[in-house]
């Protein structure tokens, strides 16, 4: 069988997509796809001049517009001012392994960042969406032990590292219940998820996980990185389907529908951290 490549993109003109943190590394190479296949590609940024010159001279119709995840009140102005419809919203951005920081809203910034953020902007677009929602997530969210009562960082001695894990484990359990909402009220809209396994991208840079950028030949390139976000976005997948590299350990490779661990299928445990979610966010959804 032949391996799934961006050659394969389905034809997206008249689809509106988004893309969060899309301004460098495997959301900027996700978005350039989108564009390049007819999509209207709205960049979602923490920096809008940085997007604009990330796209300059791109083929496609990109939007470049302000948006700072870890920030409520951004996430609340960017929704508030979404007109028309959203086919494909792709919660794209995150960071990893920073220090302990709180935001003006006094969220953990890491946590904000990947989880919390995401799950506010996804909730306020709903209303907006046709198709579906693409999470990226990672394989650490396996090594996660997350705390719902505790999943903030209020309580425990902040650990950067534990802190990505749980935040990748918090949207991991997002979109399953995301999905079983959706398809309680009979809404045709997906949830559905996408790692890309472990790809050489700025992510960890600053971080002593890092270390594995120096075995690229055993990694994702960022173009193979980006491979199951395109696919999660555009193929016929079912609802909270997890979508990643296809080799050993799903590492690297090219993208196709697996498994999350056991902790991210559990339903009870899903609809506990939305209603702890939503009441810290204020999101009555």
């Amino acid at each position: 069988m032949s391996k799934w490549t961006a050659a394969d993109l389905p034809d997206l003109t008249g689809r509106t997509v988004l893309v969060t943190g899309a301004g460098s590394g495997i959301g900027l190479i996700a978005a350039r796809e989108f564009g390049r296949v007819g999509a209207h590609v709205v960049l979602g940024v923490r920096s809008p001049d940085k997007g604009r010159r990330a796209v300059a001279g791109m083929p496609g119709e990109f939007e470049v517009r302000h948006l700072d995840v870890a920030d409520l009140g951004s996430v609340r102005s960017f929704a508030r001012t979404w007109t028309g419809d959203l086919d494909i919203l792709v919660n794209n951005a995150g960071v990893m392994d920073v220090p302990a920081a709180r935001t003006a809203d006094g969220l953990d910034v890491q946590t904000a960042t990947n989880y919390t953020g995401p799950f506010v902007l996804t909730n306020l677009l709903l209303p907006h969406l046709t198709d579906r929602v693409v999470s990226v997530t990672s394989q650490l969210h396996r090594q996660s032990r997350l705390n719902v009562d505790d999943f903030d960082w209020r309580s425990r001695r902040y650990h950067p590292m534990n802190a990505y894990r749980d935040s990748k484990l918090a949207l991991v359990l997002f979109s399953l219940e995301l999905q079983r909402r959706l398809t309680a009220s009979g809404s045709r809209v997906k949830s559905v998820l996408a790692h890309p396994g472990i790809a050489t991208t700025t992510l960890a840079a600053h971080s002593s996980a890092n270390v594995v950028n120096r075995l690229g030949f055993l990694l994702n390139d960022p173009e193979h990185g980006a491979l199951p976000t395109l696919y999660a976005a555009t193929q016929d997948v079912p609802g909270n389907a997890y979508v990643g590299p296809d080799g050993f350990g799903s590492i690297k490779g090219h993208p196709t529908v697996r498994k999350p661990g056991r902790a991210g299928l559990d339903g009870t445990t899903a609809r506990a951290l939305w209603r702890a979610t939503a009441a810290l966010t204020g999101i009555e959804r």
